[in-house]
């Protein structure tokens, strides 16, 4: 089963997956307890069913957890959607709301806007933690008419792999440990230090399917024993360790840049050098 939204409902043998916007706004700032009391335990990330969101108070949910911490860094509103159902969810991201609302074609739904994200590769039982720009088919199509539009990040990401600024932020991050995944959802590529090539990303980027989904996703991942024996609280600290290095990459494919970026090594270097030693 793919881990991304192909269309509004997804059928997965007798299972429907459902995308939307989360709506408990009401909880979204409920009070300190959201990440000071470290609420948040490692065995909600769960490698045989997803990321638990259901049936958890409101400080438990890795949702409101992050969707909190991101809105006091960055000073701006993050909008959280995912892609599941039920008590456990497949994938979650965070939408900075200024950079969707200034697009003049595709404010209505977040698509087309770059994202925080994290998800469950059950597969490889890996857990990913970065950001992700999308791209809808180029024509529209009876089971799901949207578009890929002009005001998409997916076109500013592209003209961005072509000038120096993003492929050089990319070539530090991927000898760090991150990973990139470009292309149609059915058929990604995935580049490594080892296996970085920029040209091929670029045409892999251009060139897949115009009636496919697909995307680009550059992600840390952190295997499953990692996971297990890493606290709740240390795992959201990783998690927007992770978010704070892929900012500059996010500002870089925006319609309209948001996000204050940390000083290099300030929030997230000694963090992320613990990841890498592991």
């Amino acid at each position: 089963m793919s881990l991304w939204p192909h269309s509004n409902t997804i059928q997965s043998g007798a299972h429907e997956e459902i995308m939307g916007s989360i709506r408990d706004e009401d909880h979204a700032f409920a009070s300190q307890l959201v990440d000071r009391q470290g609420t948040f335990r490692s065995e909600y990330l769960d490698f045989e069913r997803g990321i638990r969101v259901g049936r958890l108070e409101v400080e438990e949910r890795l949702t409101q957890i992050l969707k909190h911490r991101l809105t006091e860094r960055y000073g701006v509103r993050m909008i959280c959607d995912r892609w599941g159902r039920g008590v456990y969810w497949q994938w979650l991201c965070w939408v900075p709301e200024p950079n969707k609302k200034a697009k003049p074609l595709s404010a209505g739904h977040n698509f087309g806007s770059t994202k925080f994200y994290v998800t469950i590769d059950r597969e490889h039982r890996v857990f990913h933690s970065g950001m992700q720009v999308e791209r809808a088919p180029k024509h529209p199509a009876e089971k799901w008419p949207l578009t890929v539009e002009h005001d998409w990040d997916w076109h500013v990401l592209l003209k961005a792999l072509s000038k120096d600024a993003l492929p050089r932020h990319l070539s530090r991050l991927l000898s760090e440990g991150f990973r990139i995944r470009v292309g149609a959802f059915a058929s990604r590529t995935e580049y490594t230090q080892n296996t970085w090539d920029l040209n091929a990303c670029r045409r892999k980027a251009q060139r897949f399917s115009a009636k496919a989904w697909g995307g680009f996703q550059l992600f840390w991942p952190m295997p499953e024993r990692e996971v297990q024996a890493t606290s709740g609280p240390e795992l959201v600290n990783a998690i927007m360790a992770v978010f704070a290095e892929v900012t500059p990459v996010m500002n870089l494919c925006m319609y309209a840049p948001c996000l204050q970026e940390t000083r290099s090594g300030l929030e997230t270097g000694s963090f992320l050098d613990e990841l890498s030693a592991t």
